[in-house]
């Protein structure tokens, strides 16, 4: 006699669990296309998850209804009761049965937490691990990462974009503001991903994510001094062995390059401002800064923005050797397979950091950054 909603959210969640243990054991496989088929599998299990929260989210809306934004079990009652605009919060039956089995509420309420934010986590970590063996082959037989970073964009902005005209997501609406702060975060996160397809491009991949395990540093240098949100002395203090970490690998590097070096660092400091202004847009209330401004939706948001800004960059970068770099690949590789590579590419790209804005969405950005 549970509502439906209920049973949904924690088939996702321990779905979640079960499946990605299968994809760990997975990725020890030699055959990449094992590693493939998983993250789509991981990829439609999101989707379905996101488009069941976004579904409910909209039940909210209609009911006046306001969710926490840490709870995934906040549900509407069934057809009957809702259309007598009688409503109930899930917390009560969640609470019923960890009194009936001998738990508390808070029990309760902070398994189911962790386990949402630690599934969020660890499909991250998945879907990066598939992005990076992907774009680093695709980069490998088209070497220009300022244009296959654009193009990446426009693979995750029409993914975005068909999602709303199906309204399998609810499209979000911006306000003046909201424009703004948008297209400051579609900057940060372009200037990000531009540097990293840059350093990836220049360097191996494993030097490129020592360098960017600089991220925790960056992310708390700057809700500091640029936001003036200051933690206390023991946050800085276990940052230290993480700077001195790098330090140490990055002088052991026996393929070091400065230019995969320097691109790694600045991109830390572009993705560090990307979470903290996205951040400080998924916290912001009363419709400040739009409609329907759920973390995805942000995040696909973020991408359109990107892709516009990233036109002139590589134009300015590269401008038309990606077309003689794409026919010179044409004599190893069919048309279809370099579209084909491109497409998953771009897709592992805006899955992986859609997941990250759902971890945001739960957690602090020097938290996500420790995370990444």
């Amino acid at each position: 006699d549970r509502p439906v909603q209920h049973r949904l959210e924690l088939i996702i969640i321990y779905g979640h669990h079960h499946l990605l243990t299968t994809i760990l054991a997975k990725t020890t496989m030699k055959k990449s296309s094992e590693i493939l088929k998983s993250g789509i599998l991981l990829a439609i299990l999101l989707l379905l998850s996101q488009s069941h929260h976004a579904s409910a989210h909209a039940t909210f809306s209609a009911s006046q209804i306001t969710p926490s934004p840490l709870s995934p079990l906040d549900v509407t009652v069934d057809h009957d009761a809702l259309v007598s605009s009688t409503t109930i919060n899930s917390k009560a039956v969640v609470s019923d049965a960890l009194l009936r089995r001998g738990g508390s509420d808070e029990e309760g309420n902070s398994l189911a937490v962790r386990l949402k934010v630690g599934g969020y986590f660890a499909l991250w970590y998945i879907l990066n691990i598939v992005y990076n063996i992907v774009n680093k082959k695709f980069l490998n037989v088209i070497p220009a990462p300022l244009t296959v970073g654009s193009l990446q964009f426009l693979v995750g902005s029409l993914y975005s974009i068909i999602l709303w005209i199906t309204t399998f997501r609810s499209a979000p609406i911006l306000t003046s503001k909201g424009k703004s702060e948008v297209n400051k975060v579609g900057f940060y996160h372009m200037m990000g991903q531009e540097l990293s397809m840059m350093s990836l491009g220049a360097g191996p991949v494993s030097f490129t994510h020592i360098v960017k395990a600089l991220e925790p540093f960056f992310s708390a240098a700057v809700s500091a001094i640029v936001f003036g949100k200051w933690m206390h002395p023991v946050v800085y203090a276990t940052l230290i062995p993480v700077v001195g970490g790098v330090a140490y690998a990055c002088l052991k590097e026996r393929s070091f390059s400065w230019l995969a070096f320097w691109t790694a660092m600045a991109s830390n400091l572009a993705f560090a401002l990307r979470a903290v202004v996205s951040k400080s847009a998924l916290d912001s209330a009363g419709g400040e800064l739009g409609e329907n401004l759920t973390s995805v939706n942000l995040f696909g948001l973020v991408t359109i923005y990107a892709f516009i800004q990233s036109i002139p960059l590589f134009l300015l970068g590269e401008g038309l050797s990606f077309l003689d770099k794409w026919n010179a690949a044409l004599t190893s590789n069919t048309s279809m397979d370099l579209v084909k590579g491109l497409i998953i590419s771009g897709l592992f790209h805006y899955l992986n950091n859609e997941v990250m804005y759902l971890a945001l969405s739960n957690v602090h950005p020097v938290t996500l950054s420790v995370g990444n």
